[in-house]
């Protein structure tokens, strides 16, 4: 009983004698380095790390914030240059938050361009069967004057060529109507981007050339449209066109 006694008092004054030694040891490094060998497990950089230890000629990250995109851009620019001088394991690593968004941003804004380019062609598909119907209603309305046309001389093809030239007129004003709506409405599209986002060089648009096929698939589908109301006017019997009343 009495040597149990004295051993938990061995033992209590040796605790106190390491709390007192580690008072008053004013040596972060041995005890950074007691705390690495026998409690930790890791190695004595990351326990300095771990402690709030800052390396000021090795740090492991840097974070730059500027004041503009053109600052942003003149820092990596200056990242780009000091890497190409340097070899590989000199190099600096870096992330462009701003320039992974803006390219988000813009993968969004290339999905909503499709999207309305595909809305542009079911509306294109809709108007090529309008014309064919109102082709057809025109063709019915118009009968004695083509049964006047076919008497005066003129042929089958003359009369299908009368009917295609509408359609195709129709399809032409119709193309460029559609794209000038479209871009008097990026207008305002693009200014409520830019005060929501504050990314000035961030707009939507329609490319030429998209617009130039959107008008030609306007006009070809307009033409289709009405070619077979245009070929049932070419086939009428001018006797019976001129009794239509």
């Amino acid at each position: 009983m009495g040597a149990e006694g004295s051993m938990v008092m061995d033992e209590t004054v040796m605790a106190a004698a390491m709390d007192t030694w580690l008072v008053e040891t004013p040596d972060d490094e041995i005890l950074l380095s007691i705390y690495d060998e026998y409690i930790n497990g890791t190695t004595y950089e990351k326990n300095l790390e771990t402690f709030g230890k800052v390396s000021y000629d090795a740090p492991a990250s840097i974070s730059i914030y500027t004041d503009s995109f053109e600052d942003k851009e003149a820092v990596s620019q200056c990242i780009e240059n000091y890497n190409k001088t340097v070899d590989e394991d000199s190099r600096i690593s870096y992330t462009d938050y701003v320039e992974l968004l803006t390219s988000s941003l813009t993968s969004i804004v290339d999905v909503i361009s499709y999207v309305l380019i595909a809305f542009v062609a079911v509306s294109l598909i809709v108007s090529c069967i309008m014309i064919g119907i109102i082709t057809h209603i025109s063709v019915m309305e118009r009968t004695k004057e083509i049964g006047i046309l076919r008497a005066m001389g003129a042929s089958k093809r003359n009369i299908s060529e009368v009917f295609n030239a509408e359609t195709f007129l129709i399809g032409l004003c119709a193309g460029v109507l559609g794209i000038a709506i479209s871009a008097l409405l990026t207008i305002p599209i693009n200014a409520v981007l830019q005060s929501l986002l504050g990314a000035t060089n961030l707009s939507v648009s329609l490319p030429i050339n998209y617009a130039v096929v959107l008008i030609v698939l306007s006009m070809i589908i307009t033409v289709i449209g009405g070619l077979l109301p245009a070929k049932k006017a070419a086939k009428k019997d001018p006797v019976i066109a001129l009794r239509t009343e």
